[in-house]
């Protein structure tokens, strides 16, 4: 048995592709979101000079992604209307195929039980591309990312739908245009004149 709200949708790919540019402006445009586990915690580890950092401890980065992950799916549960998801639990999965690491049989689990409606691609992108103090990967590093998310996500049932490497305003009327939605009415009147 599986739960599955909806619409719940997943957007994701390799780092620096602009999935978390996308998902801020479906936000602006009035649709709920979910914010992407890696980047966040690599900032608190770092914070406090912890573990759990993908160059340190890469099993316990994992599991702290999951547990993040599985949070945010039950935040997006009561939630009303669709939710994007700054990747999703078979992120984490694909995490450790990336990196040739053995997948523990509870986050298999985790990704029979958490469903998601659609998923969205963000390809490697090497114009937008750059790297950060969260994001060490190089470009080659990206690109395998992907690989490891298309070919989990297919694994697991979904048709990943790939976006164009377009402007964001373009990549956001693809997405909506795909799922048969427009924009939420409030962020397309813009802010309301005082009376």
């Amino acid at each position: 048995m599986t739960d599955t709200p909806a619409p719940f949708h997943v957007i994701t790919g390799g780092p620096g592709s602009g999935k978390s540019t996308l998902i801020d402006a479906l936000e602006k445009a009035g649709f709920a979101r979910t914010v992407e586990a890696g980047r966040a915690i690599i900032q608190d580890q770092v914070a406090i000079d912890g573990p759990a950092l993908p160059w340190r401890d890469p099993m316990l980065f994992a599991e702290l992604m999951l547990s993040w992950e599985m949070r945010s799916y039950r935040a997006a549960a009561r939630r009303a209307g669709p939710v994007f998801f700054d990747r999703g639990v078979p992120d984490v999965i694909g995490y450790l195929v990336m990196l040739g690491r053995p997948v523990p049989p509870h986050m298999e689990r985790a990704a029979a039980k958490l469903r998601y409606d659609r998923v969205f691609v963000a390809p490697p992108w090497p114009e937008i591309f750059t790297r950060d103090a969260e994001r060490r990967q190089d470009f080659d590093e990206a690109v395998r990312t992907c690989e490891a998310m298309m070919i989990t996500y297919r694994r697991l049932g979904y048709t990943p739908i790939a976006l164009p490497r377009a402007a964001v305003a373009e990549r956001l009327r693809f997405v909506l245009d795909t799922l048969g939605m427009a924009t939420p009415l409030a962020a397309q009147e813009g802010p309301k004149a005082p009376c």
